[in-house]
């Protein structure tokens, strides 16, 4: 069984990526981290870092464990706070992309509410450059953000790929040159998509251009063009265009769970221990 002091300070290591900064952040001198790492790399049997004079790096396995690492001390933090529950005042800020509006997120809140009715809660909307980059300035306390798909450090609640949606009634993919609808300014959603189409040769046109997924949605709904979406938010009045269609996913996206070092509350674990949950419950 695996020793969740080690699991913390493996954490501690992969957030850092050095053994005497983990050390700080632990309590714990470098050779004691040293120690507990071999430790916990001798019990899995299996390499967690790849070591160097700059530092250390998780390897594939290390990444893997570090997502189970983090919502197993998630969960240790939750059981704390659900015993303090009705003691919980203050302020959370989410920011979360509108994809989940009508899913997820009204289960994290009702689920959070019932035990901590006495926090206020603010929810913005937003894309997730905006969400991440509120929250490095101190304006959100938890964002949830797209990440492109594959290894990452971040915690992952869940891959949600980004695919190419048609109407189910005009079918806007037929058309030629290809009607498509994209996100204002730059994001590497928007140059993967474009990207996709330049490599397969197709010619297209920009005909729509919207600052969110509702905006993009509302275009193809109108037959105005296909759009790059997360699989999650398909409308049931339009339909995902797949590699028979001639159009593969453009890339397995990660969703993504930040939780902010500067604003570290019991209301703000709680509140991240619940979109966990809710994330988890829709799978």
């Amino acid at each position: 069984m695996l020793d969740t002091d080690h699991l913390r300070t493996f954490v501690a290591v992969a957030e850092t990526q050095n053994f005497t900064k983990a050390g700080e952040v632990v309590g714990r001198t470098q050779s004691a981290v040293s120690i507990q790492m071999r430790k916990l790399e001798d019990s899995l049997g299996e390499p967690l870092f790849e070591r160097s004079s700059r530092g250390v790096a998780l390897t594939h396995q290390g990444a893997q464990l570090l997502i189970r690492a983090r919502r197993v001390i998630a969960m240790l933090k939750e059981a704390e706070v659900s015993v303090k529950g009705s003691h919980l005042r203050g302020l959370v800020r989410i920011g979360i992309p509108e994809e989940y509006s009508t899913s997820v997120l009204p289960t994290a809140l009702r689920t959070f509410d019932a035990v901590h009715p006495g926090v206020e809660i603010i929810v913005t909307f937003g894309r997730s450059s905006s969400n991440a980059a509120a929250l490095a300035k101190g304006d959100l306390d938890i964002c949830v953000v797209y990440e492109t798909g594959g290894i990452t450090e971040q915690e992952v609640l869940q891959t949600d790929p980004t695919v190419w949606v048609t109407s189910a009634i005009y079918e806007q993919h037929l058309l030629s040159p290809l009607p498509v609808a994209m996100y204002t300014g730059e994001s590497w959603c928007r140059t993967m998509a474009l990207d996709a189409l330049k490599d397969r040769g197709l010619d297209f046109r920009m005909s729509y251009l919207g600052t969110s997924t509702g905006g993009l949605i509302a275009g193809v709904l109108a037959g105005l063009a296909i759009a790059p979406l997360s699989r999650s938010s398909v409308p049931s009045n339009c339909r995902e265009l797949t590699a028979e269609d001639g159009f593969p996913v453009i890339d397995h996206s990660n969703v993504i769970l930040i939780v902010s070092q500067s604003n570290p509350s019991d209301a703000v674990q709680g509140m991240a221990s619940a979109i966990r949950q809710a994330f988890f419950a829709q799978r």
